[in-house]
């Protein structure tokens, strides 16, 4: 498809191009010829027995005017040639963005309903085979039903990380930016969690409830991959946070992706979440001005630092 929508932008672009370059050749041989024309015409009247010193044979003035016009000629098709040539690579620049997003939707929306198709799937499972059991009690019914609303639970979750990415990625969250302190944020954010923390004061620009929610993300990623929840740090200095963990650490092929809707890495298939927490992190931060960087060494652990300019 993207191969047709190129082709035809690259006929668009040599269309325009040749429209001009038409358009200025016709006013180059209008230039060139009229003072030939104009030679021709005087020695027509003048006729050949008052002519000037020199004649101009009125054959080398129509040979002229044909050796421009072909120079010009030849110069379109160059000019034709080098265009489409140049059309064809900008059409693929002009596009690739265009085809990366649509790509990237197409995934997303694959991602999605493989999500969310899991608990779906479940939740059918379990409502068919508490059907067929004819002796079903009001106790298995009981746990049917709280198995149930786990899922369901699930769905619901996943369908709130999915608004919430949309409305960040089309930038209808609003933040309502004040003077905020880091150490209330981070604090906010660890509540009741066992956290080894060095908290100085910081002001920073942006929304304290946003970057609640960014901190907090960033924690629940570090509890959920470090061993028995422990050796996690929170750290502020100089309009930055720095949050540790001592876990597995992130393999170098997926450091890039980490914040890639619905991306997981290989070891992270075995803990629960759908991929979508750091993707919501990475666009509070953008929206703030603030940059995430990730430090990681396996079998060490992890260091998120968010830095705000």
């Amino acid at each position: 498809m993207f191969r047709q929508v190129r082709i035809k932008l690259t006929l668009y672009y040599l269309a325009i191009i040749m429209v001009i370059s038409v358009f200025f050749s016709l006013i180059i041989y209008r230039g060139a010829t009229f003072e030939l024309q104009r030679i021709e015409t005087r020695q027509a009247q003048r006729g050949p027995m008052i002519g000037p010193p020199f004649v101009i044979d009125p054959e080398v003035i129509q040979e002229t005017k044909s050796r421009i016009a072909l120079s010009l000629f030849a110069t379109n098709i160059v000019i034709l040639a080098i265009s489409a040539v140049s059309g064809y690579f900008l059409a693929g620049k002009t596009l690739e963005p265009i085809k990366k997003n649509m790509e990237e939707q197409k995934e997303f929306i694959g991602s999605a309903s493989h999500e969310l198709r899991t608990p779906l799937t479940s939740l059918k499972t379990e409502i068919e085979v508490g059907l067929r059991d004819k002796k079903l009690t009001i106790s298995t019914a009981k746990k049917i039903l709280i198995s149930n609303l786990e899922e369901v639970n699930k769905m619901q979750k996943l369908s709130d990380y999915l608004l919430r990415l949309n409305r960040l990625e089309s930038g209808k969250s609003v933040f309502e930016m004040s003077k905020v302190d880091l150490r209330k944020v981070v604090t906010n954010a660890i509540g009741k969690r066992n956290v080894k923390s060095d908290l100085k004061s910081s002001i920073v620009m942006g929304s304290e409830d946003a970057l609640t929610e960014l901190v907090a993300i960033l924690l629940d990623n570090a509890f959920k991959y470090s061993p028995k929840a422990k050796g996690v740090s929170v750290k502020i200095k100089d309009k930055q946070i720095e949050i540790s963990d001592k876990g597995g650490g992130i393999q170098k092929k997926d450091l890039p992706h980490i914040f890639d809707r619905f991306y997981r890495g290989d070891k992270s298939r075995t803990k629960d979440g759908y991929g979508l927490g750091l993707s919501i992190a990475k666009q509070i931060a953008d929206l703030h001005g603030a940059k995430i960087k990730v430090d990681s060494k396996l079998g060490t652990g992890s260091t998120f630092k968010v830095i705000f300019s």
